[in-house]
């Protein structure tokens, strides 16, 4: 399996791991960097900020591995369960058809407004009128527009988060399939498609 492009020099822990205490990101440390016993760690990068530190644990490389392989195992047993469900589920949770003609109306009263806004300022430029009255009538287009261009904004991004939610849970599916019945061996194409990250609260709650 690929998941797109990973950069080598960038660990594939990199902001994997959450502090449960602050929510801030795990950075790796190198302990005994120059004799036999150098190793990995992660730990919060905030662990030693401020007067409250974070009492999360560290975790070295091999541990998270076996972490993932632990929760990979727990789920498998569910697979066939969170599929069926997904299954049921993606048209409606991620439709995006009522919000696309939500964004043409839109569209079209942001067209038909700017419209408007050209012929009063125009009108103005060619017939002496009350300005107050026009700033009035102007001020009011221009709400008119506003509210319309951020609604459609709004709905554009709403669209383009269900559709990258939508691919997600799609590229999610098609790795939980793909595993074994029993796994053995930590995968990093499996780590990426399916660890969004993990949190670590203490020892025994990650």
């Amino acid at each position: 399996m690929s998941w797109g492009n990973r950069s080598s020099s960038v660990s594939i822990f990199f902001s994997k791991i959450k502090c449960g205490d602050c929510s801030g990101w795990y950075g790796s440390k190198v302990w005994h960097s120059t004799d036999k016993y150098r190793r990995v760690i992660w730990q919060c990068n905030h662990k030693f900020d401020g007067e409250e530190k974070c009492t999360t644990p560290h975790l070295d490389e091999g541990t998270v591995k076996q972490l993932f392989i632990k929760a990979l195992n727990i789920l498998c047993k569910e697979r066939d369960i969170i599929i069926s469900v997904f299954e049921e589920i993606k048209d409606t949770a991620f439709q995006t058809e009522a919000l696309e003609a939500e964004a043409v109306v839109l569209t079209g009263e942001i067209n038909t407004v700017a419209d408007l806004i050209q012929k009063c300022v125009d009108e103005n430029a060619r017939v002496a009128q009350e300005q107050i009255e026009y700033g009035k009538r102007y001020d009011a287009l221009v709400w008119r527009f506003d509210a319309a261009k951020s609604k459609l904004d709004e709905t554009q991004e709403t669209i383009t988060r269900r559709q990258a939610q939508k691919q997600m849970m799609e590229n999610f599916m098609e790795a939980l399939r793909s595993l074994l019945e029993q796994v053995k061996i930590f995968d990093e194409d499996t780590w990426y498609a399916l660890c969004d990250y993990i949190t670590v609260y203490s020892k025994d709650d990650i």
